[in-house]
């Protein structure tokens, strides 16, 4: 994923920032709970194409921002 790209990509939901994936190859919006495909080098930025994320990815995140705070 370009880098450059994933700098200016947003949630079109939340508009919050997206991380990048490299293994499931997709763009995360944890504000949204979203996950959203890359099809063939291509962000599929479409809600009804989007996978929620699950109790333990969302937890994750929650963990990892918990101890980025201390």
């Amino acid at each position: 994923m370009d880098k450059k790209l994933l700098s200016i990509l947003v949630c079109p939901l939340s508009k919050a920032p997206l991380e990048y994936n490299k293994e499931t190859q997709e763009l995360i919006c944890r504000a949204s709970g979203l996950a959203y495909p890359i099809k063939d080098g291509i962000p599929v930025m479409l809600e009804s194409e989007a996978r929620h994320l699950d109790t333990d990815e969302k937890l994750k995140s929650a963990v990892a921002r918990d101890s980025n705070i201390s």
